[in-house]
């Protein structure tokens, strides 16, 4: 069995998936065959993985930084929010239910098992596994069964450091509150705790860090400074996603629905330097100036079918068509841009039809089984190979879809408006690929010359060499255990 180190942290959204990837890099780039681990987590925010299901993008992420394919060992259990009350709970990359939130806690018993079998796989077949913990272990309310923090940990027996993010304030009450509020049992898994997102002078700090190390018995592994280029890699939440604004260049508009879902997309467009892009919030009008107009996916899509008309963001993609700007639906985007969304069999919500936003003459109705597999494409209005993947239950027809996105094993997939401004497709991950993206933005006379992977991978380096810099790196990794 290889050796593992978890970490937890104070809160959610304090940084534990870059620090782990950071790690995970820094563990590769010695030689050491290391793997990512996320026991649960909720994120509509998907990859699919080379075994055929799907985990998180964050797990994702951390599998790059290892030289690894995801797999679905790497995050057993996924939750993905349908409803603000509810979710649907995948085990191994494959569905198993939806439930309630109120009723997933009698669920996770019968989970644990799956989550110490893929961690125990990923254990054997590896040097090292750094295990991400969900959201914080001082939420004592949800202690019981618990599978995401000291759950897991001390099922598993493994150290854990505590993150905390000074960056928010309060980071000293965090630390000492959490110490104060685990059980004895749980605390005694905490071997050491590490600050986060640090702004400025570090030495500034001094004072409150030995404060934390004193009054808790815990071992220091440093301060980390913010790090800049964090933005420059996959995000896992849309509000992330935020590339420093350009005054000029293409202006890409991004809806960002209330189930908003697998909105990687939209990563490659924000760090092209021709590209204007705007997370478009709720509240806000789509831009006159929009130059493209994207309607990601989503977990509900009649569901956002009701909040863009909320918004009244139906109205404007009207005006904005009838200026010449274009629009790209992609998976729930694509099936909102139809003429309407069937749901017999109550899939994604009460069974009903929803008239969809009329702009392509497609209908679509939900089915049960779900579309999740890698794919191989060629994207028919430029004639361009490219790779991508499919995530999504439903199946669009009508006489649009004679005029073809994309060709997937000589099969059509998507669907383009007579007047060439509307263009759906189920494919994701498109924007990722190179070739795609450059011939994609040609089209609006943006030339791309830039090379995506290459400058994620690029950008993980530099975050291992920053976690170098700043933080007891080796003695990290000799925690594991």
């Amino acid at each position: 069995m290889g050796r593992a180190l978890m970490l937890q942290g104070t809160g959610s959204n304090v940084g534990k998936s870059l620090l782990v990837a950071g790690l995970c890099r820094a563990a590769r780039l010695r030689g050491i065959s290391v793997a990512p681990f996320k026991p649960q987590n909720m994120s509509n925010n998907a990859a699919v993985t080379s075994d055929g299901g799907e985990i998180g993008r964050a797990q994702a992420l951390q599998a790059m930084a290892c030289g690894l394919a995801p797999h679905t060992d790497m995050n057993p259990v996924l939750l993905k929010p349908e409803t603000d009350v509810g979710a649907q709970v995948i085990v191994q990359g494959k569905r198993l239910t939806t439930v309630r939130a109120k009723d997933y806690a009698t669920l996770k018993p019968r989970l644990l098992d799956h989550v110490l079998e893929s961690f125990d796989r990923l254990r054997t077949a590896h040097d090292l596994v750094i295990v991400e913990g969900a959201g914080s272990p001082a939420e004592v309310n949800l202690r019981r069964n618990d599978i995401a923090n000291m759950g897991f940990a001390c099922a598993a027996d493994l150290p854990v450091v505590l993150v905390g993010d000074i960056d928010r304030g309060g980071v000293i009450a965090q630390m000492v509150g959490t110490k104060t509020v685990l059980d004895p049992r749980d605390s005694s898994q905490i071997e050491g705790f590490l600050i986060n997102r640090f702004r400025g002078d570090p030495s500034l700090f001094d004072d409150g860090y030995a404060l934390i190390a004193r009054t808790t018995g815990w071992r220091g592994f440093g301060v980390c400074p913010w790090f800049g280029d964090a933005w420059r890699l996959p995000a896992e939440d849309a509000l992330d996603i935020r590339p420093p604004r350009q005054a000029s260049g293409l202006h890409v508009v991004c809806l960002c629905l209330s189930r908003i879902a697998n909105f990687d997309d939209l990563d490659p467009l924000g760090q092209e330097p021709g590209i204007r892009l705007t997370m478009l919030q709720p509240g806000k009008a789509i831009p006159g100036d929009a130059d493209l107009v994207i309607i990601p996916g989503t977990k509900s899509t009649r569901g956002d079918l009701a909040f863009l008309r909320e918004q009244g963001w139906d109205i404007d993609l009207v005006a904005h068509r009838r200026r010449g700007g274009r629009i790209l639906g992609i998976c729930g985007g694509y099936q909102m841009l139809g003429r309407e969304v069937a749901d017999p069999d109550g899939i994604e919500g009460k069974p009903g039809v929803t008239p969809g936003l009329g702009m392509l003459d497609v209908s679509t109705v939900m089915t049960p089984d779900k579309r999740l597999t890698q794919v191989r494409a060629v994207h028919v209005p430029t004639g361009t190979p490219c790779h991508g993947y499919e995530i999504h239950v439903g199946r669009s027809a009508g006489p649009d879809c004679r005029r073809p996105f994309a060709r997937i094993e000589a099969q059509p997939d998507g669907a383009i408006s007579p007047d060439g401004l509307v263009e759906g497709t189920y494919l994701h991950g498109l924007f990722c690929e190179d070739g795609f993206r450059h011939a994609y933005l040609a089209g609006f006379g943006i030339a791309s010359h830039r090379g995506y992977d290459a400058a994620v991978d690029g950008v993980l380096d530099g975050l291992a060499r920053h976690l170098e810099l700043h933080l007891d790196v080796p003695g990290l990794l000799a925690l594991a255990r």
